[in-house]
């Protein structure tokens, strides 16, 4: 295992860092969070530029063929900064459905368009009951080789008001299956939810009678989306730990430019108590993040326990962190104008998104044979 990042992966680091400084200022994400689109179409091009959508999409299929540690990185980073992008729906959720359950012709079709960023995909896998579990599924499909139909609800998806492409789970005869539908089929009606987090756009949809097309094999959607939500949780930790961290810096900032009776208040032991905790919660929430992150790149076998412990620590530490950033700006804190309830509301969006720290914990104790 290497513990450490390559220099071309600091410098993907530093690189986006930068690029998300200029183009995701907290000015920007409160502008964009309040349309229907929810990102910028600039931004989202420059991104495609960059590369990013295609770092862990094989050449073959059209991408820069690295890896998911890569992917960490930058998920931690737009974390920091809540940038307000389709990447995590498009990029972790969708590509790594079509590559864990594909095709090879499907996924040189599918693949170098969300590579590219002219296909923006969307997971539509949650109904209204709200569960992940995948006996929780109900919408149906039925038909046979090329000529398929889908019915049922789907909520809570991620970017799927604006997708070009959707991937949906639905049981057919032979059992949990996945299959792609054009949005603008007949029989889809896409729906924005109210969400807790306008920073992230979510969707219900409702499938009657649209058709699609089977996304490999009838039956095996099972494996391939089990894969693909531990992927998932793997970069949203790492998205968590930079949220995590931006809330620590933000508090031991004003914890030294606060005065009162004279002395920043900072000085106080009860301050100092509360950063130390938020210091030492990051870190361990880091290292969590990280370890999922190398299992998704290098030990598949490892990947659905580092995911579930890393999803389960770092919602905790995140949710603890965006807390405490609040109280100890104090009254400011609690304010629409500041900053701190953005990262609480993405803080409780991504603590129950692919389940909270409680689902999270009873997956690693039944992996472990507690």
């Amino acid at each position: 295992m290497t513990f450490g990042f390559t220099e071309d992966q600091q410098e993907l680091r530093s690189t986006a860092a930068r690029f998300l400084e200029e183009k995701s200022p907290s000015a920007k994400v409160r502008e964009l969070m309040e349309t229907a689109e929810g990102f910028d179409e600039g931004t989202w091009k420059q991104m495609a530029d960059l590369g990013w959508f295609g770092m862990a999409i094989p050449e073959a299929y059209g991408g820069i063929g690295y890896g998911f540690v890569e992917v960490t990185v930058l998920m931690e980073e737009m974390g920091k900064k809540l940038l307000p992008s389709p990447y995590f729906s498009s990029v972790v959720l969708g590509a790594n459905a079509i590559l864990n359950a594909g095709t090879e012709d499907q996924k040189k079709e599918l693949l170098p368009g969300i590579a590219d960023g002219s296909t923006r995909a969307a997971l539509a896998f949650v109904e209204p009951s709200g569960k992940w579990e995948l006996d929780s599924i109900e919408a149906t499909a039925s038909g046979s080789g090329d000529s398929w139909t889908i019915s049922g609800d789907k909520s809570y998806v991620i970017d799927g008001a604006t997708a070009n492409l959707l991937i949906v789970a639905v049981k057919t005869p032979k059992g949990i299956s996945l299959f792609t539908v054009d949005p603008d089929a007949d029989g889809v009606e896409r729906t924005p939810l109210q969400t807790l987090d306008m920073t992230r756009k979510q969707a219900k949809i409702t499938f009657n009678n649209t058709p699609a097309k089977l996304l490999g094999s009838e039956g095996a959607g099972a494996e391939a989306l089990t894969k693909t939500l531990d992927q998932a949780a793997a970069a949203l930790s790492a998205e968590m730990v930079g949220g995590s961290q931006a809330c620590l810096d933000a508090s031991t900032t004003y914890a030294k430019e606060r005065y009162q009776f004279g002395r920043p208040i900072g000085s106080f032991q009860a301050i100092k108590h509360k950063c130390a905790n938020m210091l030492m919660e990051v870190e361990m929430a880091r290292s969590a993040a990280y370890y999922a992150g190398w299992a998704a790149a290098e030990d598949p076998d490892e990947l659905p326990l580092a995911a579930s412990l890393a999803k389960a620590y770092c919602s905790d530490a995140y949710f603890h962190a965006a807390a405490e950033n609040i109280q100890i700006h104090g009254g400011i804190g609690f304010t629409w104008e500041h900053d701190a309830h953005l990262y609480f509301r993405r803080a409780k969006s991504s603590e129950i998104y692919l389940g909270d720290a409680t689902y999270h914990r009873e997956l690693v104790a039944q992996k472990l044979g507690v």
